[in-house]
């Protein structure tokens, strides 16, 4: 490990992070890979010593954080009612500490739309885009932005009912199928050039990723399912070049309030600049997920990432959080 990252690694013991709930699962549409994620979590939290169990976040939810003795939540649900505010208040409200950005900056960043204009507002590259909601509006953002041309629902993750488009015909039809996510779909420029994607924790920012798919875009299959996507770490970039990525990465999390953790989504165009495209504030931690693969790359196993961002929630590091008083 680098003298960089050393200090990420969590010094404390495992029994002083009390009783742990693993929240994950959930009813958003990244379900699976949420079930994936916290049980690869709880596996690691648990062979560590720490006390965890998991939750299978449904109905019930309240119910449980009432009745059980709970000192701490390490949230991994993926996409909405765990990554978008709504989670994190209600752990507020129930005075329990969790795991990365707080109830503000997880609604910023899992709103696409107003990621960008805050991004737009302070000089952070991302995007040409338009708000779609009718095929009047597919014709005028075609006519606006040119193609190719990427649609996405703006509160989706894990590429969920994205579509690179090439026609009028094809954008109207990306957008009646991406409608059926989410009421609001963005359409964005296609920025033709290298993909990266870059993590960051407890206010550090781990080695970049450069992401190769032989899919028109690093859709969901090429993240979750496929075994021909490549990794390339280092990333290719020269040293000047990845500085700037990372600076830039670190701008562009803190206009958010990001906290404990995350991964940016970062496009590269032939002339070298780099455009930022969303910030997710509970990544995978699948066997195919990036944030784990920066982490061996910063120096830090699986557990070790893990504590880490638990660690988080008990120096007050992610989204302000105190230790508990709970008995």
């Amino acid at each position: 490990m680098t003298a960089a990252y050393a200090n990420l690694v969590s010094t404390i013991a495992p029994k002083d992070f009390g009783r742990v709930a693993v929240l994950f699962g959930g009813k958003s549409a990244e379900r699976e890979v949420s079930l994936k994620s916290g049980n690869a979590v709880l596996d690691a939290l648990q062979s560590a010593g720490v006390d965890a169990f998991g939750i299978d976040v449904g109905d019930d939810l309240l119910q449980r954080l009432l009745n059980e003795k709970i000192d701490r939540a390490f949230i991994i649900l993926h996409g909405r009612g765990g990554e978008d505010g709504s989670m994190q208040g209600l752990l507020e409200c129930a005075g329990i500490p969790y795991t990365g950005s707080g109830i503000l900056a997880s609604a910023l960043a899992m709103d696409k739309l107003r990621t960008k204009q805050v991004w737009h507002s302070l000089g952070i590259p991302t995007p040409r885009h338009a708000v779609l909601s009718s095929e009047a509006d597919c014709i005028s953002a075609a006519t606006e932005l040119g193609f190719p041309l990427i649609v996405k629902p703006a509160h989706e993750g894990s590429s969920i009912g994205m579509a690179k488009v090439t026609s009028a015909s094809e954008l109207i039809d990306a957008w009646k199928a991406a409608s059926t996510y989410d009421s609001q779909v963005l359409v964005e420029q296609w920025i033709q050039g290298p993909e990266f994607t870059i993590a960051t924790l407890r206010d550090q920012v781990l080695p970049p990723i450069a992401l190769g798919t032989t899919h028109s875009f690093y859709d969901y299959d090429a993240k979750y399912v496929a075994s021909d996507t490549q990794y390339r770490i280092p990333c290719g970039l020269d040293s000047n070049k990845e500085k700037e990525l990372m600076d830039l990465t670190a701008k562009a999390c803190e206009a958010l309030g990001i906290a404990g953790w995350g991964r940016a989504d970062v496009m590269q165009d032939a002339d070298g600049q780099f455009w930022f495209l969303e910030v997710n504030t509970a990544p995978g931690m699948t066997d195919h997920s990036l944030v784990p693969m920066a982490a061996r790359a910063a120096g830090l196993d699986f557990q070790q990432l893990v504590l880490a961002i638990l660690a988080a929630s008990v120096t007050g590091n992610a989204a302000g959080n105190q230790e508990p008083t709970r008995g």
